[in-house]
């Protein structure tokens, strides 16, 4: 993962994950649970 798209999730996850599909789900959640999901689905995607 770069560190720009950690910085992004970090910010803003559903933006981050938003070409994964999952971005409403993200901002639902909330920011804690969201930015850590988008972590976990940004690192799956890159290994």
């Amino acid at each position: 993962m770069s560190c720009a798209r950690a910085c992004i999730c970090l910010i803003f996850p559903p933006l981050a994950v938003i070409d994964r599909g999952c971005g409403i789900v993200l901002t639902l959640a909330g920011w804690v649970p969201g930015v850590i999901a988008a972590l976990i689905l940004n690192y799956m995607a890159e290994n």
